[in-house]
């Protein structure tokens, strides 16, 4: 029999966790036969929203109807799925099986709320092994509310899934407006904020590239795909290029809504030879990953959520990152990343070394036929095995391992903790 499943999150929001949210749906519909899948849509920060006309979107549209009927009739639920960061998980009041979704974390540690919000789920899912392996090891000092007894090494000991996203191919869709001046360019796919780096990916490329016929493709925002904020995201790139009057090496700003197709046809571009990412932490690194699978080599560090992926067996058996590799140290955050409940001022994350980076942009240029033989071999074995019917399938294990176990009497049972 069919388990009533609702899940919650930003299924319309173009955003990260939107597309968590959608590869969640993707992977429930592929075994339709044993879920009844309803939606919560939940907004995520001031993101946009997908306006595409296609079968997904429909059905989303469709499930969203059938969900409010369903809750107009008091219907309901023997699972939710909730996908979000999680300190906005809960364990929601008449369903017995609460699975957190979430795509985790780009630093050293989870926020202490984290581990209590997490052991009030049944289980987690994360999207990589740098995820797990953090929330699984964070301690922190707790107090039980009933007791009074002081927990000085706190810990989240709900069980923590793996699954990491799928490869999913596009026809490439060309951008009309996009002229190319140069026959070697750089990409980097990141949004205008702390974590991401952009201003010092700028800053190291102008400097390492300023009398030299090579681009530096940016598809980013600061907030959303709105007009403001192309506004907003064009003037914060002047200001950086102003130290930089005279230059041969350009920018080009890509800003706003991007089909599937479009994104393959930028990851393909016989002028776009690497990807760039400087971030300091990814909690998985989605257009890194979509970037390696289309076969373009990478400029990155061995840090964070990206590890799964960028780490191969070589023709010796050695695994080793396949990458073009930047050096970094561990610090901690900037105090304007600093996000309380979610980002802890004590939490560290990898600030990527200037010349390193500017030495790996330079090998690229240099060498650029080495790293794209490498870049082939990785996306060979991603494509091997980071299939949709693997890791959907593997997505679906991990919710239905939850249906084999009585909660009856554990859902009473939950140590009511506060955190100090």
């Amino acid at each position: 029999m069919k388990k009533k499943l609702l899940v919650r999150g930003p299924a319309l929001s173009r955003s990260g966790y939107g597309e968590q949210t959608r590869f969640a749906l993707r992977a429930l519909r592929s075994q339709e036969e044993k879920f009844d899948i309803f939606i919560e849509n939940m907004p995520w920060g001031k993101t946009g929203h997908i306006t595409e006309d296609n079968e997904e979107k429909n059905w989303i549209d469709e499930t969203l109807l059938k969900t409010a009927q369903h809750k107009d009739q008091k219907g309901t639920y023997d699972v939710s799925l909730q996908v979000t960061i999680p300190n906005e998980w809960k364990k929601l009041n008449g369903i017995p099986i609460n699975i957190g979704y979430t795509a985790g974390i780009e630093t050293t540690r989870v926020a202490p709320t984290w581990l209590s919000i997490g052991n009030e789920m049944n289980n987690i899912i994360v999207v990589s092994e740098h995820s797990r392996q953090v929330y699984e090891t964070t301690t922190a000092e707790a107090t039980n509310a009933s007791t009074g007894q002081v927990i000085s090494n706190y810990a989240c000991t709900t069980p923590i899934d793996v699954v990491n996203y799928a490869v999913r191919e596009f026809d490439p869709e060309p951008l009309d407006d996009v002229t190319l001046d140069y026959d070697f360019n750089y990409l980097a796919v990141a949004q205008f904020g702390p974590r991401k780096n952009i201003t010092n990916t700028i800053k190291w490329f102008v400097e390492e590239f300023r009398n030299e016929e090579v681009g530096l493709i940016l598809k980013t925002n600061i907030m959303k795909d709105s007009l403001v904020d192309r506004e907003h995201t064009t003037h914060a790139l002047r200001s950086i290029l102003q130290s930089y009057p005279e230059r041969k090496c350009k920018i080009y700003l890509l800003h706003g809504t991007l089909s599937d197709g479009n994104m393959a046809w930028l990851y393909q571009h016989p002028k776009i030879k690497a990807m760039i990412s400087l971030s300091h932490g990814e909690g998985f690194g989605l257009p890194l990953f979509e970037a390696a699978y289309n076969g373009l080599p990478l400029i990155t560090t061995n840090w964070s959520g990206q590890a799964d992926f960028i780490n191969m067996p070589d023709k010796n058996g050695k695994v080793k990152p396949h990458i073009a590799k930047v050096k970094y140290h561990l610090n901690t955050i900037q105090k304007e990343a600093v996000w309380r409940g979610v980002l802890e001022p004590d939490s560290m994350w990898a600030y990527p070394a200037e010349n390193s980076a500017r030495v790996a942009m330079r090998d690229v240029f240099k060498n650029v036929g080495r790293f794209k033989s490498q870049a082939k071999r990785l996306q060979k074995w991603i494509k091997k095995n980071f299939s949709e019917e693997q890791q959907y399938a593997a997505f679906c294990d991990s919710v239905i391992k939850e249906w084999k176990v009585d909660y009856s009497d554990a859902l009473n049972d939950v140590i009511s903790s506060t955190l100090i």
